[in-house]
């Protein structure tokens, strides 16, 4: 039988809206809905990232992990109705969109399930100091723990192996490890090179509270088995692998970077030039927060964009300035294509992350469009490099760098699509102070768009809403493209030859220049105002309020502002917990209206009690000192908790009746052993088994454990669960 091949008909979008009129839905879709979409046209398939993205969003929230014959069910499933959608419904408009989303949806809730279930298992990790062997993927720099001290600095060691007698002739762990080296060990192994040292390993921890971050979940996707730090010298065990060059080259430069500026300079100036992030300490990295220059210290879409400028021109107007090759020799495109190289070896030589990948992808689309002829759609453009990434790594949809990187591109270009004619005309006849006025508007647009866009997603991830980012960007962003970048790259182009002090110098100048901008700033009034936290739900609506606002055409688009109202109002509408217990019941917290009253506690829970801070962004304050010796009442509300943040006697004393009185809750730090009979209880049993607690109070208490939170997926381990063990399992086993 002779089949003719699916091709899409060239139909007048009068034709479309006549027959979609004339189909008898139910209910009936109104004719300005139907032009809306028909003015789409070529745009709708910057939707098809949104779908990709929505379907892995859905696997991870669902409370409970699906089997493999669910999956392949569920994904063949909306795979098959979208596919008959397209089929028998390809000449009508609305069954085509439905079948494109279908496929989109189930692509990316089959890819994410899959790469789920096929990655390694998490080992069981040694609980004592063990002595442990293995080759260190690469060495990172780390700010000091106090300021009289040198900088630290990390390994990621891969293919470790523990010398335990219960893991005696175990095969090399599949996943790596994060170690920090001893701040007075002068040996700094290299990349490639197999080393042994003593150190305290633990897991990835769980999250801090019922709906915080779920660093078990990161863990699971990145391959990462654990953290610890050296307790002893690093030594060199065997003959060293042969490293990664570009690896080694990172090192290298992070290193003569050092060696050359002193201090945050150099930790800076190692971030824009090698991806060496880790030297920046903790008050740098709030000042330029505070600022909202925090992007300038991770390596994206600018700094790219700033390499590939610097190239192009440069080699633009040196072909130019040459008559026998501006005459004969295409060098447009010979630009364009050596900046793209240039920018590639960039995004190389700092970590290839995920905002300079998506960078480099657009970089990519855009340099095929010059050197073709074509004109560049930037929003079709971008949308294909998302969908790309999210085929690739769908858990990207959840990451922070991902949805900001994003958000202020997809606001980039919205923006100056709209702005376009408005600056064209401020422009006018090419005056210089109406050029010079020009560059100012587009500027200051730069910084405004980007900022709006990026701003609730900061709120979201980070908990702060910094007002001043508009000023802080208008002199660091133009100091960055003229100085501080092209000077950074004349001195990567020295290092050969050892002549790269002058640059780097020059370089740290326009540096320190930002760092003072950045700390003056910070110093203004509510330059950092913390936020409480918003709930996904609210994040999930400000993306796609967003992606409405950027990726539909015309006014309609504007409905996207609701949707991303209704995100950010969230961050105030949702009830907030009022009573925090941790995941292994050594800290708790009751919120007040104005503060949040926690009991003793060690350094250990400190990254535990700062996510509780940004949660509920509140000062802390000690519980009343009747608490810190022992068994207290707390009104809650309308509640009475009883309290036992300290216990000398493990539980062996009970309250009496009168502590148990009218109380609706017992939270204790040590066994509870039914204190308080017929009151439900949160004790150390109850954090082993279901982690971190947080409690509702109102007309009646709401106890909430992260374990119901999060459900059974694969990255919750159960319970009792340590890890898979290093050796096989016996038959039996």
């Amino acid at each position: 039988m002779k089949t003719e091949p699916l091709s899409v008909p060239d139909l007048d979008p009068r034709e479309l809206l006549e027959r979609e009129e004339g189909l008898d839905l139910v209910p009936k879709l109104p004719s300005p809905l139907i032009r809306s979409v028909l003015d789409q046209g070529r745009q709708m398939i910057c939707w098809l990232p949104v779908a990709v993205g929505l379907g892995a969003v859905f696997y991870l929230v669902l409370p409970f992990e699906p089997s493999i014959l669910s999956v392949v069910f569920g994904t063949l499933s909306m795979g098959l109705s979208g596919a008959a959608c397209l089929r028998w419904g390809w000449q009508r408009l609305f069954p085509r969109l439905l079948g494109f989303a279908l496929l989109a949806f189930a692509a990316g809730f089959g890819d994410l399930a899959f790469q789920a279930w096929i990655q390694p298992p998490m080992p069981v990790l040694p609980t004592h100091a063990t002595v442990l062997t293995g080759r260190v993927q690469s060495l990172e720099i780390l700010p000091p723990r106090n300021d009289d001290e040198d900088d630290g600095h990390r390994i990621t060691l891969a293919d470790a192996v523990f010398d335990t007698p219960v893991d005696a002739g175990m095969a090399p762990l599949r996943r790596t490890l994060h170690i920090r080296l001893r701040d007075d060990d002068d040996l700094l192994p290299e990349p490639g090179s197999t080393i042994s040292l003593r150190a305290m390993l633990r897991p990835p921890p769980p999250p801090s509270w019922p709906g915080g971050r779920d660093l078990q979940r990161e863990a699971w996707f990145s391959g990462l088995a654990g953290s610890g730090y050296a307790l002893g010298p690093v030594s060199l065990s065997g003959a060293a692998v042969r490293a990664s060059w570009i690896e080694t080259l990172r090192e290298a430069v992070a290193f003569r970077t050092a060696a050359v500026l002193p201090d945050q300079t150099a930790a800076i100036a190692a971030t824009l030039l090698a991806g060496e992030a880790g030297g920046i300490d903790q008050q740098t990295r709030e000042a330029f927060s505070a600022s909202g220059l925090a992007h300038l210290l991770a390596v994206a879409g600018l700094h790219l964009g700033l390499v590939m400028a610097a190239v192009i021109v440069t080699l633009r107007c040196g072909l130019a300035s040459i008559e026998y090759v501006a005459l004969r020799w295409p060098c447009r495109q010979i630009a364009a294509v050596s900046g793209l190289l240039a920018g590639a070896g960039y995004v190389l030589l700092t970590g290839a992350h995920l905002p300079s990948m998506r960078a480099l992808g657009m970089a990519s689309l855009v340099t095929l469009a010059i050197v073709t002829g074509r004109r560049v759609l930037s929003m079709r453009s971008l949308s294909i490099v998302a969908l790309l990434i999210l085929l690739v790594s769908p858990v990207s949809v959840v990451d922070v760098s991902f949805q900001m990187s994003f958000a202020a591109v997809m606001g980039l270009i919205a923006g100056y699509g709209v702005l376009r004619e408005p600056l064209m005309r401020l422009r006018g006849e090419g005056k210089w102070y109406r050029v010079v006025a020009s560059y100012g508007a587009a500027l200051t647009l730069t910084s405004l768009l980007a900022g709006l866009a990026t701003l609730p997603v900061s709120m979201a991830h980070f908990g702060a809403f910094q007002p001043w980012f508009v000023l802080a960007n208008l002199v660091a962003v133009p100091l960055a493209a003229v100085w501080i970048m092209p000077v950074g790259l004349l001195a990567l182009v020295a290092m050969p030859f050892h002549a790269e002090a002058p640059f780097l110098k020059l370089m740290g100048v326009g540096i320190r220049i930002v760092q003072a901008l950045a700390e003056r700033v910070a110093a203004f009034p509510m330059a950092h105002q913390p936020v409480p936290a918003m709930p996904g739900w609210g994040l999930l609506f400000v993306m796609l309020g967003l992606c409405f606002l950027c990726l539909w055409k015309g006014r309609v688009s504007l409905v996207g502002l609701l949707p991303v109202a209704i995100g950010v109002a969230s961050i105030w509408l949702v009830p907030k917990p009022d009573i925090f217990v941790s995941a292994d019941a050594g800290l708790m917290a009751v919120r007040r209206p104005d503060v949040l009253l926690v009991g003793p506690h060690s350094g250990l829970e400190r990254r535990t009690l700062e996510d509780w801070q940004q949660a509920l962004a509140l000062p802390v304050a000690p519980l009343p000192p009747d608490c810190l010796a022992g068994l207290c009442r707390i009104s809650v509300e309308a509640q009475t908790v009883l309290l036992r943040p300290r216990d000398s006697s493990d539980g062996a004393i009970l309250p009496d009746a009168r502590q148990c009185d009218g109380v609706s809750l017992f939270i204790s730090a040590s066994p509870a052993r039914k204190g308080c009979a017929d009151v439900p209880s949160i004790d150390r049993f109850s954090v082993w088994r279901d982690g971190a607690y947080a409690v509702f109070a109102g007309r009646a208490l709401t106890i909430v454990s992260d374990r119901s939170w999060r459900g059974n997926r694969l990255w919750v381990p159960p319970v009792g669960w340590h890890g898979m063990p290093n050796l096989p399992l016996a038959q039996s086993e």
